[in-house]
């Protein structure tokens, strides 16, 4: 398969990592079959049309689905039969389907486990998975000094950190020499209902850290199915998600393309990362980044700036880390 068109997904760099990375990418969460399950023939279409369509940037965990998101992902990649160079791979480690592990030990273990999945000899970044449950002191003195090791040995291009609150960012890069951590992944916090990430942008930008926001559409809440039934936000979040949701319908508007879109206004932010299983959606996803054109764009602010009123009594109303969420 030759590679995508340009032009079809705006490429953007990833702090002083030397990446392009496309401003949409694909999370690859629901491969692992935690939004239902999914054929491994849909799942390899997806990332095919995907990779077709100008995504390059495809992100997995082994705590997605106990492992079986990276295996599908790999297989996926695989197939596409491209040079290595033509496509960026993040996965995780630290959090595993049995539990938190961040000791040196078993994040150097993870890696290998990870590659073997993945059928890769290496991975592009390789991010300290939702770190806000784990000792922020381990991470600084023990796990990232261990990922600087498998940096060094050509196993991970480049080092992340992932997790929700958004001050874990700072006690950390705070306490590392600047340029050890390359990227951080943020997820529900640049979105219509929760935009806080905005404020640490400038912060990042000084340490030279690149910025990946998951979660445009704030795990399902803005969709018009609603989240799933085990979504930690509080019942007035979820009902003004909804009547937003609602309102846009009424319009013959979706919330979900209209949320991407204005996640991806931002060009601070280098990639927002959406979960797809099904053709459909990347299809649906990529509409959503590409059709922008400024008619459209004048229609859409309308309507963004309703949603945004809907939504102005819970504007950036967060909930604790929960050991359910898949996203980040």
């Amino acid at each position: 398969m030759s590679p995508p068109a340009a032009g079809a997904i705006e490429l953007r760099p990833l702090g002083n990592t030397g990446l392009n990375v496309s401003s949409l990418g694909f999370g690859a969460s629901p491969l692992g079959n935690v939004f239902g399950n999914v054929s491994e023939e849909e799942a390899l279409a997806a990332v095919r049309r995907a990779f077709r369509l100008g995504i390059n940037f495809f992100d997995t965990s082994p705590y997605y689905g106990g492992t079986l998101s990276e295996k599908v992902l790999g297989k996926a990649l695989k197939a596409l039969g491209v040079a290595r160079d033509q496509y960026i791979v993040s996965t995780k480690c630290g959090r595993y389907k049995e539990g938190f592990d961040f000791s040196a030990e078993r994040v150097t273990r993870s890696i290998g486990e990870s590659l073997e999945r993945l059928q890769l000899d290496y991975v592009d970044i390789l991010h300290c998975h939702d770190i806000e449950f784990g000792s922020l002191d381990q991470i600084v003195n023990e796990t990232i000094p261990a990922l600087v090791k498998l940096k060094e040995a050509g196993k991970a291009r480049f080092i992340g950190i992932t997790g929700l609150p958004l001050q874990i960012f700072t006690y950390v890069l705070d306490r590392v020499p600047q340029g050890t951590v390359d990227v951080v992944m943020s997820y529900c916090h640049y979105s219509i209902n929760d935009s806080t990430l905005e404020d640490l942008l400038p912060y990042l930008k000084r340490k030279g850290v690149g910025v990946i926001s998951a979660s445009p559409l704030a795990m399902g809440l803005l969709t018009e199915p609603g989240p799933p039934e085990w979504h930690p936000a509080s019942p007035e979040l979820k009902a003004a998600c909804r009547a937003a949701a609602s309102y846009c319908k009424g319009k013959g508007k979706n919330i979900s393309k209209i949320a991407i879109q204005y996640s991806l206004a931002n060009a601070e932010i280098s990639t927002i990362l959406v979960g797809m299983k099904s053709v459909a959606q990347v299809e649906e996803n990529v509409a959503a980044a590409t059709e922008v054109t400024a008619t459209a764009s004048g229609k859409e602010e309308e309507t963004l700036s309703e949603i945004s009123n809907i939504l102005k009594h819970v504007k950036n109303q967060t909930w604790p880390s929960g050991n359910d969420t898949q996203q980040s």
